[in-house]
């Protein structure tokens, strides 16, 4: 029952989509009608603002992490890795948008940072050094999301490994598009636009 509740209560933090409440904020537009039509700071960042893709990227980092550390100092490290799966669930599919939310790369580097600080500056830090090398965000994200379930298993407490498996599952599958467009060469590189 304690988990239970801990879920649906990362849930609803996770699907706050501080994307479009920002950009609402500022007189952006409507998001979802922006580039691709994604609620995260990516997207946020084609409206040519750098202050509210910064924000949201900060806020959606901060709502994965604030689940995790709530849900651990009330019931201990199984609720902590209970809510944070559910924030970042709550990101990918909110109830406010009719399920139809972001990718889930700064929720999952916000979790992964709570659940096991080494691995999340780890995680971090590969998406940097693959950001600065091969200029492309997304592939940043699979990279480092692909390495992360690693660190978390080695860094983070019983049972992390397999819930970073699962969050780098769903990142990958919200990041199906961008992977054929990777493959076939056509992924637009970062300061490139679009």
């Amino acid at each position: 029952m304690t988990l239970g509740l801990v879920a649906i209560l990362g849930y609803l933090v996770g699907s706050i989509p501080f994307g479009v409440l920002i950009a609402r904020a500022l007189g952006l537009g409507d998001l979802r009608g922006i580039g691709s039509g994604n609620i995260g700071a990516t997207n946020v960042l084609r409206t040519g603002n750098k202050g509210a893709a910064a924000a949201t990227l900060v806020l959606d980092a901060l709502k994965g992490a604030a689940a995790v550390l709530a849900a651990r100092a009330l019931a201990g490290e199984t609720a902590g890795l209970a809510a944070g799966f559910a924030a970042f669930i709550g990101h990918l599919y909110p109830v406010w948008l009719r399920f139809a939310g972001g990718k889930g790369v700064a929720t999952f580097l916000g979790v992964t940072l709570a659940v096991a600080w080494p691995a999340g500056l780890i995680a971090c830090a590969t998406w940097a050094v693959t950001a600065a090398v091969a200029r492309i965000s997304s592939l940043s994200a699979l990279v480092a999301a692909g390495t992360a379930p690693l660190w978390l298993a080695l860094f983070g407490p019983a049972g992390a490994g397999w819930v970073g498996l699962a969050m780098a599952a769903l990142v990958f599958w919200r990041h199906r598009a961008n992977i054929a467009r990777l493959r076939a060469g056509a992924e637009p590189r970062i300061g490139a636009g679009r």
